[in-house]
């Protein structure tokens, strides 16, 4: 001891070798008292114990500040305890993230041993993607082996052996182990390696998940911490009481028909990258990557799936995905393309009526969602959703369901006719009350200002709800006010967008929803035209009536149009007709200018865009 101190003291002696470390621990010499106090043999005793301290506490410091330093660089909270570790759960698969794919199943890149027990199953249970040509023919047998399985939702209890009673060392079915299908929660258990007598009463003690008996077991080498990095599954099986023993390791209980998925997904967490590249074969990963939570693969296989070419039965499997699927933020891009790609197939719904009137509830929805539907107006979406819902769901109360709870939405109703309002308050498809807060809801609508409209639909753009955004009818939207006395008149407003009117030209009209006065329809429509003289474009108004045949209908009527700078309508032409079947009469030059000066960015007739024109409607007797 004596021999150690001197060593230590003729080292601090040497100025060369004399440390003056910038560490955050106080120097030991700022510690003591001065050596005159103290004997100097103790003097020196107590500085070295002092100093031995120091060094202990700078290498804590060191090494704490290390450990927060590797954190904060790889962006995880691995070594925190306290923090619950999503180190690559939010992040998609890339080349950054390194290909491991020669450590798969290497002893020398491992640190436990993963056994897959693969359970027993009816014939049928073979993976969705074997054998698959198409999407079509997944889908079939996806939907084939939801059937069977609803008929065998009892589990029979009298098939399993009598000595097969849960214990305490056995997974609950209230857990996740069920007899079902392979869409359940996976099975993980932590097992110890048993030996001797316990190793002999392994097998009796064992549970399977479909009550049959285990066909074989896969063993694999794998790294935890490759697999804890890519799902939170891994992570808690890996880390529920598993301690760092050579002893131990991970087992998951599978049926048959997800092996090679499971395999594709276990290789896809070590090299980011799969060997298949089918679409069925991409949809069993995709079902494994979304029940061992491994997000990246979801995203991975998302991806590629968006990039093979989209087929109506394809768009609508997407959408039919389990709901934890369809819910899981991977998949969105995904569900948003098939989404898409209906709306643009189908955008036009009376041209392909009857295969619409065929589509599944998420296909109408994907539909119904779109502001491009090439449509009359929304009455004739009303009248659209109603047909499907009659044919769909033949009884009431399923019917009334459905329409309230999931269609409703879809439809515009603020943007339909009164006439048509007032059919919806009477129609036994809805239930009254929720027909009667839709139509409330839409009237509302209509009285308020038209700047108060435009931010209302605009508040809505960015939400699921679109329902005060007008959708690119055929037939523009009007606001009509009827007048009973002292004559039967009625006011008509018409707005066109700049962008509308500009693609009226060179030769384009556009038509206005129809509206009724003494019992008869009436519509508007806008041309481009050339004048009398043909010598220029410009812009037309005419009145027109809807019924045909020997019909007369005389009445007095006036065009208006705002204009700057007082924004007030003012009149443009008065006149009266006798109204036949069929026949229409207007002006085709209504501001009596060209349609480059109409149409220029100092013309007096665009506030903010909006062309708003008025005509005025009065029965002649």
């Amino acid at each position: 001891m004596q021999s150690f101190l001197q060593f230590n003291y003729a080292y601090l002696q040497l100025p060369c070798l004399s440390p003056k470390p910038k560490l955050n621990p106080p120097p030991p010499s700022s510690l003591l008292p001065p050596p005159f106090s103290l004997g100097k043999e103790l003097y020196f005793i107590i500085s070295r114990v002092s100093f031995l301290c120091y060094l202990i506490s700078s290498a804590f410091f060191g090494f704490r500040r290390g450990l927060e330093s590797m954190r904060d660089q790889l962006n995880s909270d691995l070594f925190d305890p306290r923090t619950e570790m999503v180190p690559d759960f939010s992040r998609g698969a890339s080349s950054s993230d390194g290909d491991f794919g020669f450590a798969f199943n290497d002893s020398n890149f491992s640190d436990r041993l993963l056994r897959i027990e693969i359970m027993g199953g009816p014939p049928q249970c073979r993976p969705d993607g074997e054998g698959c040509t198409s999407i079509a023919d997944w889908a079939r047998h996806r939907k084939r082996r939801r059937e069977d399985i609803k008929k065998e939702t009892v589990l029979d209890l009298s098939l399993c052996p009598e000595e097969q009673i849960l214990n305490d060392n056995q997974p609950d079915m209230d857990d996740g182990v069920g007899c079902e299908n392979q869409d359940e929660e996976p099975v993980a258990m932590v097992e110890e390696t048993q030996s001797g007598d316990e190793d002999a009463n392994s097998n009796e003690s064992s549970w399977s998940m479909d009550c049959s008996a285990v066909l074989r077991v896969k063993t694999l080498h794998i790294s935890s911490p490759i697999l804890a990095a890519k799902s939170p599954f891994f992570y808690k099986l890996f880390s529920n009481g598993m301690r760092e023993s050579e002893q131990r390791h991970g087992t998951l209980r599978i049926n048959a028909s997800e092996e090679a998925a499971l395999m594709e997904l276990l290789n896809f967490m070590y090299s980011n990258n799969l060997s298949v590249t089918t679409a069925p074969e991409l949809l069993d990963v995709l079902m494994a990557a979304d029940k061992f939570e491994v997000a990246s693969c979801m995203r991975y296989c998302s991806r590629l799936l968006r990039n093979l070419p989209m087929t109506p039965e394809s768009a609508l499997l997407y959408l039919d995905l389990p709901s934890s699927v369809l819910m899981a933020e991977a998949v969105q891009p995904l569900t948003d393309a098939a989404k898409q790609y209906l709306a643009a197939r189908y955008k036009d719904i009376t041209k392909y009526q009857e295969e619409v009137l065929a589509l599944p509830l998420a296909g109408i929805e994907a539909i119904l969602s779109s502001d491009d539907l090439q449509i009359a107006s929304e009455d004739a979406v009303y009248d659209f959703v109603l047909k499907w819902a009659r044919a769909q769901y033949p009884k009431l109360q399923e019917r009334r369901e459905v329409l309230g709870s999931r269609l409703a939405r879809f439809i515009r109703f603020p943007y339909m006719t009164c006439r048509k309002l007032k059919k919806v308050l009477t129609s036994n498809d809805f239930d009254h009350e929720v027909s009667s807060k839709l139509v409330l809801e839409a009237l509302f609508f209509k009285a308020e200002a038209p700047h108060r409209q435009r931010s209302l639909a605009a508040e809505e753009s960015a939400s699921l709800n679109r329902r005060f955004i007008e959708r690119a009818y055929k037939y523009r939207p009007v606001k009509v006010v009827e007048f009973e006395l002292p004559r039967q008149q009625c006011v008509v407003y018409l707005d066109l967008k700049r962008e509308e009117c500009a693609n009226l030209f060179p030769s384009g009209r556009v038509y206005s929803q129809a509206f009724h006065l003494g019992g008869q329809g009436f519509f508007l429509s806008a041309h481009c035209n050339m004048d009398q003289q043909s010598s220029f474009h410009c812009f037309g108004l005419f009145l027109g009536m809807q019924e045909k045949g020997s019909v007369s209908f005389a009445v007095d009527y006036e065009f208006a149009a705002r204009s700057k700078p007082t924004e007030e309508f003012v009149s443009k032409y008065k006149g009266n007709y006798t109204f036949t079947g069929g026949k229409a009469v207007g002006y085709r030059n209504l501001f009596t200018i060209p349609w480059t000066s109409f149409m220029a960015e100092d013309s007096l007739y665009f506030i903010n865009g909006i062309l708003h024109l008025r005509a005025e409607l009065t029965i002649r007797h």
